[in-house]
């Protein structure tokens, strides 16, 4: 049986697009200062799963809503099921929007707003991909069922809560990286350096903040210090603008009355990419640190200027590693806090490594690396060890086949340090939606996927799904 997928999608195009669109419109970046027993991340990601449920209610699935954690769209039958891992929660939007980001725009075939291309815009893809099976009645021997997350972007507690309620798939994928396959991923664990809320220089840290989330390279950063001594605040802002003109930064610095408020703008990535960012907490502390601080206030910006500041591999904190096949360890400095009145300072380091490393060694190599500045070293509970699945796995095949036939391009292997729901299954891996030589602006300002790869991924991914489960 012949089926042209391309001509299945292009006659659902508009009410993929439209689905897509409304879905964009929910905010469902997580709050936990607003989450509720009924809302465990706060209402956007709650609301945002509700919606995408109602979907496959409205289209006659099997649907079901797990204490609003996550939720399921099911189709089929038979004794094995095949996964697919989407996830409705996005991460703050940030500076830097030439629009608004949750009121989608659509402009040079590209539709903007956050979590069009991480994740909602891949998961409306992929569910179409499952709507084409069903509405075509073809054949199947197996269930499948698309797992819907709302923690991806923070602890995947949304996970844990649903496999202690829900049996997990034999096997499957994630649309959440890139084509042709990602068969393999990083560990995954963030670090944190603790400091003490004190000042003991000429000059007092008030405040530091920068960094939205460990997994976001800092977009922005803001300090408020108080001067003394000969140094005047015209003299700290005519080094400030020279600092910024010599690094290509912008930013501004004012005093009011004997404090002095300053912001620098950085550019935000994502943080398993560092490199394509510009961090501006690192760069704030980077210059503070050349002026007289003491204190714990001395030791968080030492530590981020000499330990972190450039250093996205680790290698200032003796931590550098590289596996052959799975490539360089990365670090990112995701959020950088420091106030007298606060409970906890810290700069939060999230680290993707390849096999040969482990967190516990991490801790101690950095503990020890870190000592002069008075930090003391601590880890999350959450670790997620390097995942594989052999490119001779039939899943991996088959899924490299189906990409091959639709792109005309060879399919290969990749490992990366992005973290998917793919590595929830031992034999679970990511693909798609990005293609070769797409922009990739998850978790960026501007974020955007392209129509015609929402709708070639679709195809993909109906062709892909029925190989699988026929």
């Amino acid at each position: 049986m012949t089926i042209d997928w391309k001509k299945e999608v292009e006659a659902r195009k508009d009410d993929m697009l439209k689905d897509l669109v409304e879905l964009l419109k929910v905010r469902s970046d997580r709050e936990d200062d607003k989450a509720t027993p009924d809302a465990p991340f706060g209402p956007g990601p709650k609301n945002a799963l509700i919606h995408m449920l109602g979907y496959g209610e409205r289209d006659g699935f099997i649907t079901k809503n797990v204490d609003n954690y996550a939720g399921h769209i099911e189709y089929g039958e038979g004794d094995e099921t095949l996964g697919l891992f989407c996830h409705m929660d996005v991460v703050p939007a940030g500076d830097g929007w030439d629009t608004d980001p949750y009121e989608p725009v659509i402009k040079d075939n590209k539709i903007y707003a956050r979590g069009s291309s991480d994740d909602k815009g891949p998961s409306i893809a992929a569910y179409y991909g499952l709507k084409i099976i069903k509405e075509l009645g073809l054949p199947l021997s197996k269930r499948i069922r698309i797992v819907v997350g709302t923690d991806e972007e923070s602890g995947w507690g949304d996970m844990d809560y649903y496999f202690q309620h829900e049996e997990k798939p034999d096997f499957g994928f994630s649309p959440d990286a890139e084509f042709p396959i990602i068969n393999g991923e990083k560990g995954n664990v963030t670090l944190r350096l603790h400091f003490e809320a004190t000042n003991a220089g000429d000059f007092e840290l008030v405040s530091f903040d920068s960094g939205l989330r460990v997994n976001m390279v800092p977009g922005n950063a803001d300090a408020v210090i108080r001067l003394a001594g000969d140094i005047s605040v015209e003299d700290l802002s005519a080094a400030y603008t020279d600092y910024l003109a010599a690094n290509n930064l912008t930013g501004e610095l004012v005093g009011e009355g004997d404090l002095v408020k300053i912001n620098l703008i950085g550019k935000s990535a994502h943080g398993a990419s560092p490199f394509a960012g510009v961090n501006a907490g690192t760069y704030l502390a980077a210059f503070l640190n050349q002026y007289p601080f003491g204190g714990g206030a001395k030791g968080f910006l030492d530590s981020a200027a000499t330990y972190v500041h450039l250093d996205h591999y680790g290698e200032k904190l003796g931590v550098a590693h590289e596996d052959p096949r799975m490539g360089k360890l990365t670090m990112n400095a995701g959020l950088l806090k420091f106030g007298a009145d606060l409970d906890d300072n810290f700069i939060t380091l999230n680290f993707r490594y390849p096999t040969g490393v482990t967190a516990d060694g991490m801790v101690k190599d950095i503990a020890a690396t870190v000592a002069d500045t008075g930090a003391t070293v601590d880890r999350e509970e959450r670790d997620a060890a390097p995942h594989y699945v052999p490119m001779d796995d039939p899943l991996v095949a088959n899924l490299l086949a189906v990409y091959e036939e639709h792109t005309g391009e060879k399919g290969y292997e990749q490992v990366i340090g992005g973290g998917t729901f793919g590595r929830l299954l031992e034999r679970g891996v990511a693909y798609g939606a990005m293609f070769p030589g797409y922009t990739d602006t998850m978790h960026q300002a501007n974020e955007f996927m392209s129509l015609d790869d929402l709708y070639r991924s679709a195809v993909i991914y109906a062709d892909a799904i029925y190989r699988l489960a026929k």
